[in-house]
Protein backbone atom coordinates (compact mmCIF):
# COMPACT_ATOMS: atom_id res chain seq x y z
CA UNK A 1 0.00 0.00 0.00
CA UNK A 2 1.91 3.06 -0.93
CA UNK A 3 -0.59 5.89 0.21
CA UNK A 4 -3.45 6.93 2.74
CA UNK A 5 -5.67 6.82 -0.76
CA UNK A 6 -5.07 3.77 -1.71
CA UNK A 7 -5.58 2.24 1.60
CA UNK A 8 -8.57 3.95 2.01
CA UNK A 9 -10.12 2.45 -1.07
CA UNK A 10 -8.31 -0.85 -0.44
CA UNK A 11 -10.28 -0.93 2.79
CA UNK A 12 -13.61 -0.36 1.06
CA UNK A 13 -13.14 -3.09 -1.05
CA UNK A 14 -12.33 -5.48 1.94
CA UNK A 15 -15.59 -4.66 4.01
CA UNK A 16 -17.57 -4.89 0.78
CA UNK A 17 -16.44 -8.71 -0.11
CA UNK A 18 -16.49 -9.77 3.69
CA UNK A 19 -18.44 -8.56 6.37
CA UNK A 20 -17.90 -8.04 9.94
CA UNK A 21 -14.16 -8.11 10.21
CA UNK A 22 -12.75 -7.43 12.91
CA UNK A 23 -10.22 -4.20 13.00
CA UNK A 24 -7.44 -6.44 14.09
CA UNK A 25 -7.87 -8.49 10.88
CA UNK A 26 -7.77 -5.10 8.61
CA UNK A 27 -5.04 -3.40 10.05
CA UNK A 28 -3.13 -6.66 8.59
CA UNK A 29 -4.56 -6.92 5.92
CA UNK A 30 -3.39 -3.28 4.92
CA UNK A 31 -0.20 -3.42 6.81
CA UNK A 32 -0.89 -0.75 9.34
CA UNK A 33 -1.80 0.15 12.91
CA UNK A 34 -5.03 -0.95 14.98
CA UNK A 35 -5.27 2.77 15.82
CA UNK A 36 -4.23 3.71 11.68
CA UNK A 37 -7.37 1.36 10.69
CA UNK A 38 -9.71 3.43 13.26
CA UNK A 39 -8.44 6.89 11.70
CA UNK A 40 -9.90 5.26 8.84
CA UNK A 41 -12.72 4.50 9.59
CA UNK A 42 -13.25 8.17 10.59
CA UNK A 43 -12.06 9.55 7.25
CA UNK A 44 -14.11 7.10 5.40
CA UNK A 45 -17.82 8.70 7.82
CA UNK A 46 -16.04 12.43 6.45
CA UNK A 47 -16.69 11.13 3.02
CA UNK A 48 -20.23 9.95 3.36
CA UNK A 49 -19.11 5.85 3.12
CA UNK A 50 -21.16 4.41 5.90
CA UNK A 51 -19.22 2.27 7.91
CA UNK A 52 -20.65 0.30 11.21
CA UNK A 53 -19.27 -2.11 13.67
CA UNK A 54 -21.32 -4.87 15.93
CA UNK A 55 -19.91 -6.06 19.03
CA UNK A 56 -19.78 -9.63 20.14
CA UNK A 57 -17.65 -12.77 19.28
CA UNK A 58 -18.99 -12.95 15.49
CA UNK A 59 -19.09 -9.13 14.94
CA UNK A 60 -16.69 -6.61 13.04
CA UNK A 61 -17.07 -4.05 10.94
CA UNK A 62 -18.71 -3.73 7.93
CA UNK A 63 -20.04 -1.85 5.50
CA UNK A 64 -23.92 -0.30 5.74
CA UNK A 65 -26.06 -3.24 4.06
CA UNK A 66 -27.10 -2.38 0.30
CA UNK A 67 -24.11 0.22 0.07
CA UNK A 68 -21.52 -1.02 -2.94
CA UNK A 69 -18.63 0.75 -4.12
CA UNK A 70 -19.10 2.90 -6.77
CA UNK A 71 -17.03 2.04 -9.85
CA UNK A 72 -14.76 4.69 -9.93
CA UNK A 73 -13.69 7.28 -6.74
CA UNK A 74 -11.74 10.21 -8.15
CA UNK A 75 -10.95 13.61 -6.21
CA UNK A 76 -11.55 16.34 -8.66
CA UNK A 77 -7.75 16.73 -9.20
CA UNK A 78 -7.54 12.98 -9.66
CA UNK A 79 -10.23 12.60 -12.86
CA UNK A 80 -8.45 15.51 -14.59
CA UNK A 81 -5.25 13.95 -14.43
CA UNK A 82 -6.59 10.98 -15.86
CA UNK A 83 -8.22 12.92 -18.21
CA UNK A 84 -5.16 14.80 -19.55
CA UNK A 85 -3.35 11.12 -19.32
CA UNK A 86 -5.42 10.41 -21.97
CA UNK A 87 -4.95 13.02 -24.23
CA UNK A 88 -1.44 12.72 -23.83
CA UNK A 89 -1.05 9.18 -24.80
CA UNK A 90 -3.11 10.32 -27.88
CA UNK A 91 -1.17 12.84 -28.41
CA UNK A 92 2.17 10.80 -28.46
CA UNK A 93 1.06 7.45 -30.07
CA UNK A 94 -1.36 9.05 -32.60
CA UNK A 95 -2.97 6.08 -34.43
CA UNK A 96 -1.73 3.74 -32.54
CA UNK A 97 -3.55 4.30 -28.97
CA UNK A 98 -6.13 6.62 -30.55
CA UNK A 99 -9.36 4.43 -30.06
CA UNK A 100 -8.16 2.92 -26.87
CA UNK A 101 -7.92 6.26 -25.51
CA UNK A 102 -11.54 7.74 -26.69
CA UNK A 103 -12.87 4.44 -25.07
CA UNK A 104 -10.92 5.05 -22.14
CA UNK A 105 -11.90 8.69 -22.13
CA UNK A 106 -15.57 7.72 -22.84
CA UNK A 107 -16.41 5.49 -20.04
CA UNK A 108 -14.60 7.28 -17.61
CA UNK A 109 -17.14 10.77 -18.22
CA UNK A 110 -19.81 7.95 -18.74
CA UNK A 111 -19.10 6.43 -14.96
CA UNK A 112 -18.36 10.01 -13.03
CA UNK A 113 -20.77 12.48 -10.64
CA UNK A 114 -22.03 15.36 -11.81
CA UNK A 115 -19.04 17.64 -10.31
CA UNK A 116 -16.31 15.30 -11.23
CA UNK A 117 -17.83 15.38 -15.07
CA UNK A 118 -17.70 18.76 -15.31
CA UNK A 119 -14.30 19.49 -14.10
CA UNK A 120 -13.72 16.86 -16.34
CA UNK A 121 -15.47 19.41 -19.41
CA UNK A 122 -13.22 22.36 -17.88
CA UNK A 123 -10.22 20.32 -18.16
CA UNK A 124 -10.71 19.17 -21.85
CA UNK A 125 -12.04 22.77 -22.69
CA UNK A 126 -8.70 24.57 -21.19
CA UNK A 127 -5.54 22.30 -20.53
CA UNK A 128 -3.83 21.11 -23.53
CA UNK A 129 -0.43 19.59 -24.59
CA UNK A 130 0.24 19.87 -28.40
CA UNK A 131 2.64 19.93 -30.84
CA UNK A 132 4.81 17.43 -29.33
CA UNK A 133 6.45 16.20 -32.30
CA UNK A 134 9.10 17.52 -34.44
CA UNK A 135 8.64 14.93 -36.89
CA UNK A 136 5.63 13.78 -38.97
CA UNK A 137 4.02 10.91 -36.48
CA UNK A 138 1.63 9.73 -39.49
CA UNK A 139 5.02 9.10 -41.47
CA UNK A 140 6.44 7.15 -38.49
CA UNK A 141 3.54 5.40 -37.12
CA UNK A 142 4.22 2.10 -39.29
CA UNK A 143 7.64 1.93 -37.72
CA UNK A 144 6.50 2.36 -34.33
CA UNK A 145 3.98 0.07 -34.78
CA UNK A 146 6.29 -2.83 -35.58
CA UNK A 147 8.33 -1.20 -33.13
CA UNK A 148 5.49 -1.51 -30.24
CA UNK A 149 5.35 -5.13 -31.04
CA UNK A 150 8.90 -6.19 -31.60
CA UNK A 151 8.98 -5.03 -27.83
CA UNK A 152 6.67 -6.74 -26.27
CA UNK A 153 6.75 -9.87 -28.19
CA UNK A 154 11.11 -9.61 -28.04
CA UNK A 155 11.36 -10.02 -30.73
CA UNK A 156 14.37 -8.88 -33.45
CA UNK A 157 13.69 -6.23 -36.28
CA UNK A 158 15.96 -5.49 -39.46
CA UNK A 159 16.08 -1.80 -40.08
CA UNK A 160 17.54 0.20 -43.05
CA UNK A 161 18.95 3.27 -40.72
CA UNK A 162 19.70 6.66 -41.73
CA UNK A 163 22.34 8.73 -39.80
CA UNK A 164 23.61 11.99 -40.77
CA UNK A 165 27.33 10.94 -41.47
CA UNK A 166 26.25 8.31 -43.82
CA UNK A 167 24.65 9.12 -47.15
CA UNK A 168 22.81 6.14 -47.93
CA UNK A 169 20.32 3.87 -45.35
CA UNK A 170 22.40 1.35 -43.87
CA UNK A 171 21.60 -2.26 -42.44
CA UNK A 172 21.29 -3.03 -39.31
CA UNK A 173 19.68 -5.69 -36.76
CA UNK A 174 18.33 -4.45 -33.44
CA UNK A 175 16.56 -6.37 -30.52
CA UNK A 176 14.39 -3.38 -29.62
CA UNK A 177 13.99 -2.65 -25.46
CA UNK A 178 12.34 0.31 -24.79
CA UNK A 179 10.33 2.95 -27.41
CA UNK A 180 11.00 6.86 -25.52
CA UNK A 181 9.96 10.12 -26.40
CA UNK A 182 11.82 12.96 -25.49
CA UNK A 183 12.88 16.59 -27.19
CA UNK A 184 10.16 16.18 -29.68
CA UNK A 185 11.11 13.14 -31.33
CA UNK A 186 10.57 9.24 -30.93
CA UNK A 187 13.78 6.82 -30.07
CA UNK A 188 14.20 3.21 -29.82
CA UNK A 189 16.35 1.86 -27.45
CA UNK A 190 18.18 -1.73 -27.58
CA UNK A 191 20.53 -3.92 -28.46
CA UNK A 192 22.37 -3.33 -31.96
CA UNK A 193 23.68 -6.33 -33.75
CA UNK A 194 26.19 -4.44 -36.08
CA UNK A 195 28.21 -2.55 -32.82
CA UNK A 196 27.47 -5.13 -30.57
CA UNK A 197 26.01 -2.73 -27.49
CA UNK A 198 22.95 -0.83 -26.18
CA UNK A 199 22.15 2.26 -28.73
CA UNK A 200 19.80 4.50 -29.29
CA UNK A 201 18.41 5.20 -32.89
CA UNK A 202 15.63 7.98 -34.09
CA UNK A 203 12.65 6.36 -34.96
CA UNK A 204 11.87 9.24 -37.79
CA UNK A 205 15.64 7.81 -39.56
CA UNK A 206 14.41 4.55 -39.93
CA UNK A 207 13.43 4.14 -43.79
CA UNK A 208 11.86 0.55 -43.16
CA UNK A 209 11.36 -1.99 -40.14
CA UNK A 210 11.34 -5.91 -40.56
CA UNK A 211 9.91 -8.02 -38.23
CA UNK A 212 12.22 -11.23 -37.42
CA UNK A 213 10.79 -14.85 -36.32
CA UNK A 214 13.57 -15.09 -33.62
CA UNK A 215 12.83 -13.96 -30.40
CA UNK A 216 15.72 -12.36 -27.78
CA UNK A 217 16.31 -11.63 -24.16
CA UNK A 218 16.91 -8.59 -22.62
CA UNK A 219 20.23 -8.17 -20.77
CA UNK A 220 19.02 -8.45 -17.16
CA UNK A 221 21.50 -5.67 -16.67
CA UNK A 222 19.58 -2.90 -18.51
CA UNK A 223 17.26 -0.37 -16.58
CA UNK A 224 15.37 2.07 -18.86
CA UNK A 225 15.11 5.32 -16.24
CA UNK A 226 19.19 4.29 -15.56
CA UNK A 227 20.00 4.64 -18.72
CA UNK A 228 18.44 7.57 -19.99
CA UNK A 229 19.87 9.24 -16.75
CA UNK A 230 23.24 7.93 -17.78
CA UNK A 231 23.09 8.69 -21.55
CA UNK A 232 23.35 12.49 -21.56
CA UNK A 233 26.29 12.17 -19.80
CA UNK A 234 28.46 9.56 -21.36
CA UNK A 235 27.65 11.66 -24.73
CA UNK A 236 30.63 14.45 -25.41
CA UNK A 237 29.89 17.88 -24.95
CA UNK A 238 30.73 20.92 -26.33
CA UNK A 239 30.44 23.77 -24.24
CA UNK A 240 29.77 27.30 -26.49
CA UNK A 241 29.75 30.60 -25.43
CA UNK A 242 27.69 33.05 -27.01
CA UNK A 243 27.39 36.86 -26.36
CA UNK A 244 24.27 38.69 -26.87
CA UNK A 245 24.12 42.21 -27.62
CA UNK A 246 22.62 44.73 -25.08
CA UNK A 247 19.72 45.15 -27.29
CA UNK A 248 19.37 42.07 -27.39
CA UNK A 249 19.69 41.11 -24.25
CA UNK A 250 16.15 40.41 -23.98
CA UNK A 251 15.97 37.42 -25.86
CA UNK A 252 18.12 35.53 -23.17
CA UNK A 253 15.56 36.35 -20.48
CA UNK A 254 12.92 34.83 -22.50
CA UNK A 255 15.14 31.06 -23.27
CA UNK A 256 16.41 31.29 -19.67
CA UNK A 257 16.34 27.44 -19.05
CA UNK A 258 18.05 26.60 -22.22
CA UNK A 259 21.60 27.92 -21.15
CA UNK A 260 24.29 27.14 -18.60
CA UNK A 261 25.38 29.73 -17.30
CA UNK A 262 24.41 33.53 -18.08
CA UNK A 263 26.27 36.23 -17.46
CA UNK A 264 25.60 39.91 -17.50
CA UNK A 265 28.29 42.68 -19.42
CA UNK A 266 29.07 46.01 -17.92
CA UNK A 267 27.94 47.58 -21.22
CA UNK A 268 24.49 46.00 -21.36
CA UNK A 269 25.58 42.75 -23.35
CA UNK A 270 25.12 38.93 -22.00
CA UNK A 271 27.55 35.99 -22.12
CA UNK A 272 25.63 33.08 -22.03
CA UNK A 273 27.32 29.24 -22.20
CA UNK A 274 25.08 26.00 -23.49
CA UNK A 275 26.09 22.32 -24.48
CA UNK A 276 25.80 20.66 -27.65
CA UNK A 277 26.96 17.11 -28.65
CA UNK A 278 28.17 18.19 -32.28
CA UNK A 279 30.04 21.56 -33.65
CA UNK A 280 26.83 22.01 -36.48
CA UNK A 281 24.62 21.85 -33.73
CA UNK A 282 25.89 24.36 -31.96
CA UNK A 283 26.74 26.73 -34.63
CA UNK A 284 23.02 25.89 -36.26
CA UNK A 285 21.84 26.84 -32.68
CA UNK A 286 24.23 30.10 -32.84
CA UNK A 287 23.08 31.17 -36.32
CA UNK A 288 19.13 31.12 -35.02
CA UNK A 289 19.53 34.16 -33.30
CA UNK A 290 21.30 36.26 -36.50
CA UNK A 291 23.09 39.18 -35.83
CA UNK A 292 21.89 39.66 -32.36
CA UNK A 293 24.60 36.98 -31.25
CA UNK A 294 28.48 36.85 -31.55
CA UNK A 295 29.76 33.31 -30.90
CA UNK A 296 33.08 33.52 -28.63
CA UNK A 297 33.97 30.09 -28.02
CA UNK A 298 35.40 27.24 -28.93
CA UNK A 299 37.45 28.80 -31.48
CA UNK A 300 36.70 25.76 -34.19
CA UNK A 301 32.61 26.70 -33.57
CA UNK A 302 33.57 30.64 -34.32
CA UNK A 303 35.64 29.68 -37.62
CA UNK A 304 32.50 26.37 -38.16
CA UNK A 305 30.27 29.66 -38.18
CA UNK A 306 31.91 32.02 -40.53
CA UNK A 307 32.71 29.95 -42.82
CA UNK A 308 28.89 28.82 -43.31
CA UNK A 309 27.93 32.77 -43.21
CA UNK A 310 30.96 33.68 -45.98
CA UNK A 311 29.04 30.78 -48.28
CA UNK A 312 25.72 31.79 -47.64
CA UNK A 313 26.63 34.95 -48.42
CA UNK A 314 28.38 33.65 -51.67
CA UNK A 315 25.16 32.19 -52.76
CA UNK A 316 23.02 35.15 -52.46
CA UNK A 317 25.08 37.62 -54.06
CA UNK A 318 25.89 34.96 -56.87
CA UNK A 319 21.85 35.11 -57.27
CA UNK A 320 22.05 38.95 -56.99
CA UNK A 321 24.26 39.31 -60.49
Amino acid sequence: MTNTATRLITLVFLLQNQPNQKASELAEKLGVSLRTVHRYFEMLDEMGIPVYSERGPYGGFSLVRGYKMPPLVFTLEEAVAVVLGTGLVQELWGDLYRESSRGALAKLENLLPEEQAREVAWARSSLAATGMHRADLKQQTPALEKLRRATREHRSVTMLYQTSQVPRPTERGLDPYALVHRWGWWYVIGFCHVHKEIRTFRVDRIAEVTLRETSFTKSAEFDLQEYLKNELQAQPQIIARLRFDATSANIVAGNHSYWQTVEPQADGSVEVTFPSPTLEWAASSALMYGPAVEVLEPPELRTMVINWLNVTAQKYNARSL
